[in-house]
C-alpha cells in the first residue's frame, strides 16, 4: 500500500510539473509584455516548487509512520473481510 502512495504522489508531482510547463508553452503568445512572462513564469515556478515540497515532506511523514497508519488500514481491511464471511 506504501509504494502505491508513493508512486501515485509522484506521479501526481510529474503530472504537475509537465501540466504547468504545457499550459506556460501554451498561452506564451497570449502575455501581453515581457514583464507579465516574467511574472506568469516566477509564479508557475513558485507554485511547482512549493508543491514538489510539500509532497515531499508528506512522503517523509508517510515513511516515519508507514507502520502506524498502513497498520491500521490492514486491520480495518481484515475485519472488513471477517464480517464478510
Amino acid at each position: 500500500m506504501h509504494k502505491r502512495d508513493v508512486s501515485v504522489a509522484w506521479a501526481f508531482v510529474i503530472g504537475l510539473w509537465l501540466a504547468v510547463i504545457f499550459v506556460a508553452i501554451a498561452t506564451w503568445s497570449l502575455a501581453p509584455s515581457s514583464g507579465a512572462r516574467t511574472m506568469l513564469l516566477t509564479g508557475g515556478f513558485t507554485v511547482l516548487v512549493l508543491n514538489t515540497a510539500a509532497i515531499m515532506a508528506m512522503l517523509r511523514h508517510y515513511r516515519e509512520d508507514r507502520d502506524f497508519m498502513y497498520g491500521l488500514d490492514i486491520k480495518f481491511l481484515d475485519e472488513a473481510r471477517a464480517a464478510k464471511r
